[in-house]
């Protein structure tokens, strides 16, 4: 298994927010992790990246146990997280975000990172960026400035962010939230992509059930912090749990 976590476990103030929580995702594997709003997938998503440290349990990622590790070396590892919101260098180009990213892969310092540094290691991260960045369909918007992309290509934009660390692992926080159709459809396509092109283990949280039940080869299904199912698609839609626990909150089952 890339990615195990074993009864793991976050309280706040007595109250669970993931309850013994045991995950197994295999290499290659598309993974949605859902349930209703405060569930605690945003949560499982902290833990596993090392944003916050589990009250009980471990996680182990591509053999070795990263229980507790801060987040960039977790990141550095391979497992690599976006969030919901978008995370960029607003006023710099397109390029410069997904060179920055390069940069700090290398363990080069921030403002080396920004400003950049030997003209050989640079014109191997602007090739592997603009390699990227036309894999994410930015190809031709490298020279334009972040802030100016529409909501779509921004969202886009993080994922290229988040391939120029070479994850193993990449860890998607509701992709497509607040997305057109269109864009919807597009970034689903990116998803598969990214599994089928660049053999990224994705594990994704999302409220769009169409996108889930389109995209995941297996789903996992919180409710209170706790795992009430596993499986296909098809069999998590069907499981009564699943129906109860979202009956009556603001997420709907398609």
């Amino acid at each position: 298994m890339l990615l195990r976590t074993e009864s793991l476990t976050r309280n706040f103030g007595g109250v669970a927010a993931v309850d013994g929580l045991t995950l197994d995702i295999a290499a290659g594997e598309i993974r949605g992790l859902i349930g209703p709003n405060g569930a605690g997938k945003t949560t499982c998503f902290n833990l596993i990246s090392g944003m916050l440290k589990p009250t009980a349990g471990r996680v182990f990622f591509d053999g070795s146990d990263i229980t507790g590790l801060e987040p960039d070396r977790i990141a550095a590892r391979g497992a690599v997280r976006t969030f919901q919101r978008t995370a960029i260098f607003g006023r710099f180009p397109v390029l410069r975000n997904v060179m920055i990213a390069r940069h700090l892969h290398a363990k080069q310092g921030v403002l080396q990172a920004i400003f950049g540094s030997g003209r050989a290691v640079a014109e191997e991260n602007e090739r592997v960026a603009r390699e990227i960045l036309g894999f994410v369909g930015l190809g031709q918007r490298a020279d334009q400035q972040a802030d100016t992309l529409p909501y779509g290509y921004q969202r886009a934009l993080n994922v290229a962010i988040a391939l120029a660390t070479e994850p193993k692992l990449l860890m998607l926080d509701e992709p497509v939230a607040g997305m057109n159709p269109a864009e919807t459809a597009q970034m689903t396509a990116l998803v598969r992509r990214l599994r089928d092109e660049r053999g990224v283990t994705i594990l994704l949280v999302e409220h769009d059930m169409h996108t889930v039940m389109g995209v995941c080869d297996k789903v996992t299904v919180l409710d209170f912090g706790r795992k009430i199912a596993e499986g296909s698609p098809a069999e998590v839609a069907n499981d009564p749990k699943v129906v109860e626990a979202y009956l009556g909150s603001e997420d709907a089952l398609a």
